[in-house]
């Protein structure tokens, strides 16, 4: 990881951690970050009962929250038990480049593992190449490509699923 990186600290979120996660979420992601239909919902709360503290790591860089990893079981069948997922990763920018994503996938495939997990997995929009080297230089390969999925402001965006084999 980069300089710094014995700073970082990931753990399991808790209620107190609310506040902080909002504001993340309200600062960081950003139109072309994400769907602007979810990012233009106003919420006053971060923690809802789909997404609970329990299904959240949290990052802390010398005692501050700076970033999450929301994971949970992929699907509720029984039968895709084995497989999690990762339905976000926000890291504040004043955070970047101090190893924080990188110590949030290695504790979400540590956790999954630990939850029974063999194949951890996500989605990531084609036009965020960034996100996809993060992932890739994390043992992540891409796994599915979908062509213009989503249209973005006018422009159609690719879905790539990406996944890493908890071995």
């Amino acid at each position: 990881m980069a300089d710094g990186d014995e700073q970082v600290r990931v753990r399991p979120a808790v209620v107190d951690d609310n506040a902080a996660l909002l504001a993340i979420d309200n600062t960081e992601w950003t139109q072309g970050s994400g769907f602007p239909s979810v990012i233009e919902q106003e919420r006053t709360t971060y923690f809802t009962i789909d997404t609970p503290p329990g299904d959240h790591l949290v990052a802390e860089y010398r005692g501050e929250v700076v970033g999450y990893v929301r994971l949970k079981p992929k699907t509720p069948l029984r039968e895709g038990a084995h497989v999690f997922g990762i339905f976000g990763l926000v890291v504040s920018r004043r955070a970047r480049r101090l190893g924080v994503a990188s110590a949030l996938l290695e504790a979400a495939a540590r956790e999954a593992r630990a939850r029974g997990g063999r194949k951890l997995s996500l989605h990531v929009l084609g036009s965020n190449p960034a996100a996809l080297r993060l992932y890739e230089r994390n043992g992540f390969v891409t796994e599915g490509h979908f062509r213009e999925e989503f249209l973005i402001d006018g422009e159609y965006v690719d879905d790539i699923t990406v996944t890493r084999w908890l071995k």
